[in-house]
């Protein structure tokens, strides 16, 4: 009993070995590339409602539902959590049971040599005194481990509404880019007609026929092209709803699509709120802490035993008051050679910790980085899209105008070709332009991800989610 209150004292007074996690300083950028004003309400925001597209709101909560990745990830916390249970554990008295039977001899050349038989049923308690703070530090590892893991799902989360917007908006900028195409293929299909008859009427040459079909046949191509883009479309955007691959539903139109709001002026703070700079922390956390159990391995470990339970070389006398048994003791094992085993440990959980502490600044600095690009992007981007516009319009002045002059005979009908070509292709990059500043936006909330990720994470409520 005095041993017991001695190593009962000790327990209480003991310390946790290994260093205590202090988040490092962090160099944050002093100003943006693209100055703006305060943004952290537009950022935390459900910013997906900002296309004002009922469709896209349909399809991103159902891919919160759906999506295998995002699946897997909620069970892959589960298991951390299950992880977390199983260090946890070790601090806690362990209680089990024994039974056997044995039959003995003992030879006749030892003094009082007899054969006979012997039965036990015990209860056994073991309890290791965390006095040096091993346990305690595995379980700080494994509860960092936890988070990190509940950070990665909400990274899934992130890159998912992500994807599913910027997929839905490629695909409404293909079925726009199919829109021009064939109308631009029925155009030329008009002036194709309009130019055999001309030939049959021997007012035009077999040249300038062929230079109307060859325009006709170069639009011509890019319907089936942009119609199995589209197919192609589809069917990865239903892999990301957890659906098989199949026909997507449609909404606003490419043009109609509104823009929402850009956030600037972000403070860094927002920024640390990301769910991939959160996993790395809590792996820098898990990794400052399994320097403490290595560590702890180089002292004592000091456990208390009991045994109680019944011992009779009768069966039907086990459980008789004569045949009691019990003991209780305590234990203290230490290394004192072992070939430089610890010291490795202690430096291997060093040399992790080190590396796990350049991937968390890494990632803040990737966080700077993709908010800046995702600004500068959306600023050009506008800027070039207001210069597609332009170009487009000017382009339909100067094909209406060469086939103007062409039907007055001024001109020859390769610069009414040459007109259309133009305005067609422009028309398809001013639809690809549209597509581009939504898709930087789309990038530049995924850069921010702030408290919307909340909001998405209260539609993922898969069955497999267990909390």
């Amino acid at each position: 009993m005095r041993l017991g209150s001695l190593l009962l004292a000790a327990l209480l007074a003991g310390c946790t070995v290994g260093p205590d996690y202090v988040r490092p300083d962090i160099d944050t950028p002093a100003t943006w590339r693209v100055p703006a004003g305060q943004a952290a309400d537009i950022a935390n925001t459900a910013w997906w409602q900002g296309f004002g597209d009922p469709v896209l709101d349909r399809l991103i909560g159902e891919a919160l539902h759906g999506n295998r990745d995002l699946r897997i990830a909620a069970a892959r916390v589960d298991e951390y959590a299950a992880r977390l249970g199983l260090t946890r554990a070790e601090a806690f008295p362990q209680l089990g049971y024994g039974a056997n039977a044995n039959r003995a001899e003992a030879g006749s050349a030892v003094p009082g040599g007899q054969r006979g038989n012997l039965y036990q049923a015990t209860l056994n308690l073991g309890w290791e005194l965390d006095v040096w703070g091993r346990i305690r530090r595995a379980s700080e590892a494994a509860r960092a481990e936890l988070l990190a893991a509940e950070e990665g799902r909400r990274a899934v989360i992130l890159s998912l509404v992500s994807a599913v917007a910027t997929g839905y908006i490629q695909l409404r900028n293909l079925d726009r880019q199919l829109e021009i195409a064939r109308e631009t293929v029925k155009s030329r299909a008009e002036s194709v007609r309009l130019f055999r008859i001309k030939r049959q009427g021997g007012v035009i040459s077999d040249l300038e026929l062929a230079q109307v079909e060859s325009e006709y046949e170069q639009a011509a191509v890019r319907v089936p092209a942009l119609e199995r883009q589209i197919a192609l479309q589809e069917n990865a955007l239903s892999v990301l709803l957890g659906r098989n691959p199949g026909p997507i539903a449609r909404g606003q139109a490419a043009d109609a699509l509104r823009l929402p709001e850009v956030p600037a002026g972000l403070p860094s703070e927002l920024l640390v709120r990301r769910p991939d700079i959160q996993a790395a922390e809590q792996a820098l956390i898990a990794a400052n802490a399994r320097i403490g159990v290595a560590r702890a391995h180089y002292l004592p470990r000091l456990s208390l035993t009991g045994l109680f339970g019944q011992a009779s070389g009768e069966l039907d006398s086990l459980f008789r008051s004569s045949a009691n048994l019990w003991q209780i003791g305590a234990d203290a094992l230490g290394p004192i050679f072992t070939g430089g085993r610890l010291e490795s440990g202690v430096a291997a959980a060093e040399a992790v910790q080190r590396q796990t502490l350049e991937r968390y600044l890494d990632a803040i600095q990737t966080a700077f980085r993709e908010v800046d690009d995702a600004l500068v992007s959306v600023a050009k981007y506008r800027t070039e899209l207001a210069a597609r516009g332009r170009q487009v319009a000017a382009l339909r002045t100067y094909a209406a105008k060469a086939r103007l002059r062409y039907d007055e005979g001024y001109v020859s009908y390769i610069e009414v070709l040459d007109a259309e070509r133009r305005l067609f292709d422009v028309e398809l990059l001013h639809a690809q332009a549209r597509a581009d500043l939504y898709a930087a936006l789309v990038s530049l909330y995924k850069a921010m991800g702030g408290g919307w990720i909340d909001t998405a994470d209260a539609l993922h409520k898969p069955a497999t989610r267990k909390r």
